[in-house]
């Protein structure tokens, strides 16, 4: 399915260049094609459909795909809708394209069209598995760069078996396989629950599901659930799903400890008081072969914050870009829709998706888009608010606990920067520890680190949104070329 150019559209210039191939991404790149832009759309993946809609290996011969997912009636019809796109010349599909950054071009030579506006935007991406340089221009971007798991350290996560919960369910859709024969499913958020009944339904015993919120915390915003009742219904079927498998379900618990050598062979699970912290008297253990932990999710927001993007504080912490209700950014020319503007789920990804095409062809939006928009991100408000961390869970994060898994730096290290050495921030830790300098550059351990410096985290401003090779930096054009 993959197109044969770099970009499209007169000029070698395509109006639309759509990074992300997602639920958000992929609606937004076929609903503009429908509208009439020329499309490129850039994606790291191999396949359409991204993380939610992730893909079992070919080699795998698996004979219903769809039974992994929900909703994947809404995937197929779009991914049909992409094939004709490609096929008709309207979209050119870029996969296994990082883009790295994205940067404003103010050469005139694509406006064939005679309108006095410049190409606007030059996008860099690393393609295929020989890193080659590829680079497409294009008069607008849309962003669906999605997000990534957020991780709370706990003494032992970094044992054997101890894996991300949407790592997990990445590893059953993809590679039909299991973290584990049995296996705790903790932190925190409704992924939680669909996690736990995917394994379970694939053969692994799931003891329990560990969930450091309590879902009376949804009560206050009643408004919200009852806009939602599709949402209500899904929650009643992941847990009538754990009632019938006899999955425990213990709200205001975590993981306070793995233990094992090898592997892990065990967690301690402790309640929780309203701040997080663990209460005393309360540990138990738990056994299994592995643990699947996640605190819901970060938006990925390289791309959108190396543009200047403006940034606000969503309600469960994580930094999230300033929309307008065109799913415009800050910045002119660049849209963005999904996941960048606040933790939602795939449906609320993809009415996103349609809603910023058409504000990108320069088309008003649908009101039935635009309402069914405003009820998901209702629900989305009550979510990140329900599932929000509390403070108190540095509590469980004793001193020779690991932080930092690429440098090897633990809790104490860092406390000590900030009691003894004065740092006050993330950033003034990192440079007196190393922490968040390693691989991940402060993905997996970022929110930890700044909790203990006793701030909320920062945006990310990451010149570059993934690893470049020297050569494609050297062979870059002079600014202003």
């Amino acid at each position: 399915m993959p197109g044969t150019g770099v970009a499209s559209g007169p000029g070698g210039v395509c109006g639309l260049a759509v990074v992300g191939a997602g639920p958000a991404g992929l609606a937004a790149a076929v609903t503009a094609a429908g509208l009439g832009l020329r499309v490129t759309l850039l994606d790291a993946g191999e396949r359409p459909g991204g993380q939610y809609y992730r893909h079992p290996a070919p080699g795998l011969g698996a004979a219903r795909p769809e039974a992994l997912h929900h909703d994947w009636a809404a995937f197929a019809r779009r991914e049909a809708a992409l094939r004709a796109h490609v096929s008709a010349g309207r979209i050119t599909y870029l996969p296994g394209h990082h883009v790295w950054t994205v940067v404003p071009d103010g050469d005139d030579a694509g406006d064939s069209d005679g309108d006095g506006v410049g190409v606007g935007w030059r996008l860099h991406a690393v393609a295929g598995p020989e890193e080659a340089a590829a680079t497409v221009r294009a008069r607008a971007v849309l962003l669906a760069t999605g997000a990534h798991e957020r991780h709370l350290p706990f003494p032992g996560w970094t044992l054997p078996g101890v894996v991300g919960a949407g790592g997990a369910q990445a590893m059953l859709k993809s590679g039909l396989v299991l973290p584990g024969r049995r296996t705790v499913v903790a932190g925190s958020g409704p992924l939680l629950l669909a996690v736990a009944g995917s394994l379970a339904a694939a053969g692994a015993t799931v003891p329990a599901v560990v969930e450091a919120a309590h879902y009376t915390a949804y009560a206050g915003r009643l408004p919200a659930l009852l806009r939602n009742p599709g949402k209500l219904a899904e929650g009643a079927t992941y847990g009538g799903a754990l009632l019938r498998r006899h999955i425990r379900l213990l709200t205001r618990h975590a993981v306070t400890e793995a233990h094992g050598t090898d592997r892990v062979e065990a967690v301690t699970v402790a309640r929780l008081g309203r701040d997080w912290r663990p209460l005393p008297g309360t540990a138990r253990r738990i056994p299994c072969d592995s643990l699947a932990v996640g605190h819901g999710l970060v938006p990925q927001l390289e791309l959108a914050t190396g543009l200047g993007c403006a940034t606000r504080r969503d309600r469960d912490a994580t930094v999230v870009l300033e929309l307008d209700a065109g799913q415009r950014t800050s910045v002119p020319g660049i849209w963005s829709a999904g996941e960048t503007g606040g933790i939602g789920g795939a449906r609320l990804a993809l009415t996103e998706g349609e809603i910023a095409a058409h504000s990108a062809a320069g088309r008003p939006a649908p009101a039935a888009l635009l309402r069914r928009r405003a009820r998901l991100r209702a629900f989305a408000g009550a979510m990140s608010a329900a599932h929000r961390p509390g403070e108190g869970w540095t509590g469980w994060l004793p001193d020779g606990a690991v932080v930092c898994r690429c440098e090897e730096v633990p809790a104490g290290r860092i406390r000590e920067a900030v009691e003894g050495l004065g740092a006050r921030d993330a950033r003034t830790v990192k440079l007196l520890t190393r922490a968040g300098m390693g691989w991940c550059q402060g993905r997996m351990c970022g929110p930890a680190v700044a909790a203990l410096a006793g701030e909320e985290p920062a945006p990310d401003r990451r010149p570059l949104s993934c690893p470049v090779p020297l050569r494609h930096l050297a062979g870059l054009p002079p600014a202003g070329d």
